[in-house]
């Protein structure tokens, strides 16, 4: 022990060089053009929440919500402090989607940023910028592979489209990387962060992981359907898809009524 302590008072941190670290939040939710609606058609969206930098570098470009973290808090403190800073939105929990550590990829100098994906279940959620964002909106969200084997992500809100391209650079321990082909507007890396967090959204998705997180406590096994296909991408048959959830939810006594439709059961997660 007394060793420890005469090597820990003479050890010099200066002799090593430091990197800054930061926080990045891709934070998604389920948008319904027909919220009283429970059609099966009703049409649902992913999005995305991002903000407009209001300070070099980037400035004026769009990016995740994210920041410095601070000597005396955490990693994932300093993620829910930034997000509720720049957006005023408050998530429920965050998870870790792995660190970005590329050379160069911040042209400020040697930052590392550690990304986290979450989930907005609050429809009315209302987002708000402040601190060092001049601006904060959803993009509904595109991600498909071209076929020249590429991905194209598209966000778009009102007249803004941001439209990058991006190759698959390989998988480990579930985890997808992608190269930034072109950026598409989005500033530093965070074309390959958003397709990360989004390919560990649909990966979950598969499973039923994330899927319950946008929903609200009772819901009908529409709205789990919709919410499935719109986070993967895909459809499912009606059918199909009440046998593959029959284990997961729990039937309630309570009915949901729409104009014009008949009565929808609500439905609760099992514990």
């Amino acid at each position: 022990m007394n060793e420890e302590k005469e090597f820990l008072k003479s050890y010099d941190m200066s002799k090593y060089e430091r990197p800054s670290v930061t926080a990045d939040v891709a934070a998604f939710r389920i948008i319904s053009e027909e919220s009283e609606s429970y059609r099966h058609d009703s049409r649902t969206r992913l999005s995305i929440l991002l903000i407009r930098r209001g300070g070099h570098p980037f400035k004026g470009m769009w990016a995740l919500p994210g920041g410095f973290l601070q000597p005396d808090e955490t990693i994932e403190t300093c993620a829910f402090r930034e997000i509720e800073e720049e957006t005023a939105v408050k998530p429920a929990a965050l998870m870790s989607v792995g660190m970005f550590s590329q050379p160069g990829r911040d042209p400020r100098g040697w930052i590392i940023s550690n990304a986290f994906v979450s989930v907005i279940s609050d429809p009315a959620v209302k987002e708000r910028s402040g601190d060092d964002a001049a601006d904060a909106g959803w993009f509904d969200v595109s991600f498909d592979r071209d076929e020249d084997g590429s991905h194209r992500l598209t966000l778009r809100c009102g007249d803004i489209t941001l439209d990058a391209r991006l190759r698959e650079k390989s998988t480990r321990f579930g985890r997808t990387d992608f190269t930034v082909l072109d950026s598409g507007g989005l500033a530093f890396d965070h074309a390959s962060i958003i397709a990360t967090a989004l390919t560990a959204l649909r990966n979950g998705a598969a499973d039923f992981d994330f899927i319950f997180d946008f929903l609200p406590e009772k819901f009908t096994l529409t709205q789990l359907q919709n919410v499935q296909e719109t986070v993967m991408n895909i459809s499912v048959l009606p059918a199909n898809f009440r046998r593959k959830v029959s284990g997961l939810v729990a039937e309630t006594d309570e009915y949901i009524r729409g104009a014009g439709h008949r009565p929808a059961q609500l439905f609760t997660r099992k514990k």
